[in-house]
C-alpha cells in the first residue's frame, strides 16, 4: 500500500512539473535583456529612457504623456 501511495504522489508531481514546463512554452519568449535595456531619446526634451517606459507616437518616443501631447521640439 505504501508503494502505491508513493507512486501516486510521484505521478502527480510529474504531471504538475510537465504542465508547468508546457505552459511556459506557450507564453512565448521573454524579451531579451538587450531589448529591455535599450535606450531611446525623448523627441521633446532629449532625455534618454528605456524603450519599455517610453510613450511612442508617429515613430517618435517621448518620456511622458505631456511631452507626447506637446510633440517634438523644433530646434
Amino acid at each position: 500500500m505504501g508503494r502505491f501511495l508513493i507512486l501516486v504522489v510521484a505521478l502527480f508531481v510529474l504531471i504538475w512539473l510537465l504542465r508547468g514546463a508546457l505552459s511556459g512554452r506557450k507564453r512565448g519568449r521573454p524579451e531579451s535583456p538587450e531589448a529591455r535595456s535599450e535606450l531611446v531619446q525623448c523627441a521633446h526634451c532629449g532625455v534618454h529612457l528605456p524603450r519599455m517606459e517610453a510613450r511612442s507616437a508617429g515613430g517618435r518616443h517621448f518620456c511622458s504623456e505631456e511631452h507626447r501631447r506637446l510633440g517634438a521640439r523644433e530646434d
